[in-house]
């Protein structure tokens, strides 16, 4: 059941998720096979030879995850990055640029810098959010792909979709939707041309998978995207599929839940003093706000928060009794990062290097009080 007439939630529930015709099981088993059994030379059973090529339950999760982009095509890979390598390797060719924001998620200017950049590409980086600099910078170096992530990883920035694919021209606008998933953003319907994510955080959302994902309606990029999957095999395997699937089939309900215990904590810090800075959408005074409200349908559960040094901020991380000290983001317990020495170590040196006076919070679902009140703790022993 996939029909564009019905929710979100109904489509998350059911697209791709047919009862098992053997059995009736409401759920689809997980199909572990390597192989299929072919019925004669060359006629295969309902299209499957080999999983690296198709597998009933990956097929069930890119079924699903079209849907909800509202997309026709939808790949499944082994991690975001992956996803992401597939689709650069798709599209792009030595002497093509990329053009990214200036705080994109480490690992993915480090894919494009240091993997693609030896090969030939050149990656030229700009704030998203400057429409004027945007046009600029596409006009000077008619970049062969436009890589937008918005809200952004750590800070929290709005890009205007919509304002952005006016401005590309032939090249191809991708936006990375993870921190906003399909519930609160759908960029395709903004002029977007393909849709990446990392499933491990909200898709999957228990902090127990790790996968990719490339969405899209062009059927050309689709088609390349597609044969890389198959001549690389960077493929999720079923049960990181049906993990993948199970968590996203009660997306919608754990967003609200993000989102509602993210705007607690994020409004009860925007007027404190110990703290500096507070980079959440949902704030009025978030310089995205009106973008983000335009373009969403909700805020997210992810904040960050700026100390006056980094000694507070490292205090701050290593204080929290029910936030988790850990990379990733976009499981049901909550987690704070430090993004300087860990999951943005990698852009250290660059225009991307984050200060160590950053702290980054994703807002899990546990009791809002319980987190609010160790988020103040934490605060109160960082600012003594």
């Amino acid at each position: 059941m996939s029909s564009d007439s019905a929710g979100f939630s109904t489509r998350a529930i059911h697209a791709g998720q047919e009862p098992d015709p053997l059995t009736g099981a409401v759920v689809p088993p997980i199909v572990m096979a390597s192989t299929f059994t072919q019925d004669g030379v060359g006629n295969l059973r309902n299209g499957y030879e080999y999983a690296r090529a198709a597998n009933p339950t990956r097929d069930s999760l890119q079924t699903q995850l079209a849907s909800l982009e509202g997309a026709s095509h939808a790949f499944s890979f082994a991690s975001g990055l992956a996803a992401e390598d597939a689709l650069m390797r798709a599209v792009l060719a030595p002497g093509d640029t990329v053009l990214m924001g200036n705080d994109v998620y480490g690992g993915t200017h480090r894919l494009a810098s240091k993997i693609f950049g030896p090969w030939g590409v050149t990656v030229v980086v700009v704030e998203m959010t400057d429409l004027d600099k945007v046009q600029e910078a596409i006009a000077a170096h008619r970049p062969k792909v436009v890589w937008l992530e918005t809200p952004s990883n750590p800070f929290m920035k709005v890009s205007d979709i919509s304002a952005v694919s006016a401005l590309v021209g032939d090249a191809l606008l991708v936006v990375d939707n993870t921190f906003a998933t399909p519930y609160l953003q759908r960029p395709l319907e903004h002029g977007a041309h393909v849709v990446v994510h990392s499933t491990t955080k909200y898709l999957g959302g228990h902090s127990d998978v790790v996968g990719g994902a490339v969405v899209t309606s062009n059927a050309e990029l689709a088609e390349k995207v597609g044969f890389h999957q198959f001549a690389a095999g960077a493929i999720s395997a079923p049960m990181e599929a049906w993990l993948t699937t199970r968590g996203i089939k009660t997306l919608a309900v754990r967003m609200d839940r993000h989102c509602q215990n993210a705007a607690a904590i994020a409004e009860a810090l925007v007027d404190d003093s110990r703290v500096e800075q507070v980079y959440y959408p949902g704030l009025a005074s978030h310089p995205g706000h009106d973008v983000a409200t335009r373009q969403m349908s909700g805020f997210g559960g992810m904040l960050s928060l700026r100390f006056a040094t980094g000694a507070q901020a490292q205090t701050f991380v290593e204080s929290t009794e029910v936030f988790t000290l850990a990379e990733s983001l976009g499981g049901v317990e909550s987690l704070v990062n430090y993004p300087a020495k860990m999951t943005h170590m990698s852009v250290k040196g660059t225009e991307l290097e984050v200060p160590d006076t950053i702290v980054r919070l994703s807002v899990g679902i546990e009791d809002s009080e319980d987190l609010l009140a160790d988020v103040m703790q934490a605060v109160g022993r960082a600012v003594s």
